[in-house]
């Protein structure tokens, strides 16, 4: 039985995910030489630490881990609230600081809920699949979501908050969603987006929108970041300004380069050949966790497959399309690849999980 399940599993989603921290690796070398490499060996330290948490969350039943899901819930929405009354860093408030380490609970919170959101919306479809669309259990569902998304918001941190978001549409279209509340959402947001930027983001978000439109309107400021990103990535070329090498990189002028702009790092001292390896490394990992959604036993599973399916493809998109100018930045990480204990603990929880679903599945029932 244990040599079925260890065949089932789907490996190419751990291989892709440490092919991607091994990357990681050497780019926090190169950006992390003027600071004796602490960061480098704070992040290999996560990374032991994640494989560990992987390993055990292989070997629970998701589904034991699905039906105590509350109680994980029900913690991260008291740890959200928490961090609302500590004080802020880079203006959220969105760690809790345990010595010299950092803790981000919006973070360790979203497998907690997409294991309820998976949970509920089971249990909602007992009756059958199209229970999903009766538009008071859908707003259950929605609210499950919501409440975690709105003290995201208060820290503020949108990127993480949009993260759910992504999450949450994947397993409503896995789960079936009617078309209508497709296109009505889609009107919502198109209404709301402009509504939203004139009367409730504060002005750092709306300045964040700004600078995405015309980064030039602000070079020395808030259009700082993209444009230095953007001169390194153009700087790397084909085959990179070598490790240790890029001027961009070693001259300070990209920053944060450990987390929101590590790939900026890759593309100068790595050049285009690593950097579009990395986004190929990304689809596979994105496609083989929506293959597992697909081929899961049950419900359940694919519904949790499909929500981590979404945060990988939020955090690729977002991540990189802001490096690149081509989105706003969010100050998302590119999971796997930038420095950070809390995201890097989550996306090996999630590779533990695809794993235990993927291990359990029954191939067979989907041959035709």
């Amino acid at each position: 039985m244990r040599n079925k399940i260890l065949k089932n599993m789907e490996w190419w989603i751990l291989l892709a995910a440490i092919l991607l921290c091994i990357v990681g690796f050497v780019a926090l070398y190169s950006s992390t030489q003027s600071s004796d490499f602490e960061s480098l060996k704070r992040q290999i330290i996560w990374f032991a630490i994640s494989i560990l948490i992987m390993i055990i969350v292989a070997c629970i039943n998701y589904e034991l881990l699905a039906k105590i899901s509350p109680i994980f819930y029900g913690l991260s929405l008291i740890l959200l609230i928490a961090v609302l009354f500590t004080k802020a860093r880079h203006g959220a408030s969105s760690w809790f600081n345990i010595g010299t380490f950092s803790l981000q609970p919006g973070e360790i919170a979203k497998l907690a809920v997409i294991l309820f959101t998976a949970a509920v919306m089971v249990k909602i479809q007992e009756k059958g699949k199209s229970e999903i669309n009766v538009f008071w259990k859908l707003g259950i569902v929605l609210l499950v979501v919501a409440l975690p998304v709105g003290l995201i918001i208060l820290q503020p941190d949108y990127g993480t908050a949009a993260s759910y978001l992504v999450a949450l549409i994947l397993m409503l279209f896995v789960a079936g969603i009617d078309k209508k509340y497709i296109i009505f959402a889609t009107l919502v947001v198109v209404i709301a987006l402009p509504l939203l930027y004139f009367f409730v983001l504060p002005q750092h978000a709306k300045s964040r929108i700004d600078v995405f439109l015309n980064p030039e309107s602000d070079p020395k400021n808030t259009g700082y970041n993209v444009l230095q990103s953007k001169i390194a990535i153009g700087a790397g070329e084909l085959t990179g300004m070598g490790i240790l090498n890029g001027n961009q990189t070693q001259l300070g002028y990209l920053s944060p380069k450990t987390t929101d702009f590590i790939y900026s790092v890759i593309g100068e001292e790595m050049g285009f050949i690593v950097a579009g390896g990395v986004i190929i490394v990304y689809v596979i990992l994105i496609t083989r966790s929506l293959y597992v959604a697909k081929t899961a036993r049950d419900d359940v599973g694919s519904y949790i497959a499909a929500g981590i399916s979404g945060l990988f493809l939020f955090h690729m998109t977002e991540n990189i399309g802001m490096t690149m100018g081509l989105l706003p930045i969010t100050g998302v990480p590119l999971l796997f690849v930038s420095y950070g204990g809390s995201s890097l603990i989550t996306s090996f929880i999630g590779i533990g999980l695809l794993l235990n679903i993927s291990g359990n599945r029954k191939k067979t029932m989907f041959i035709k």
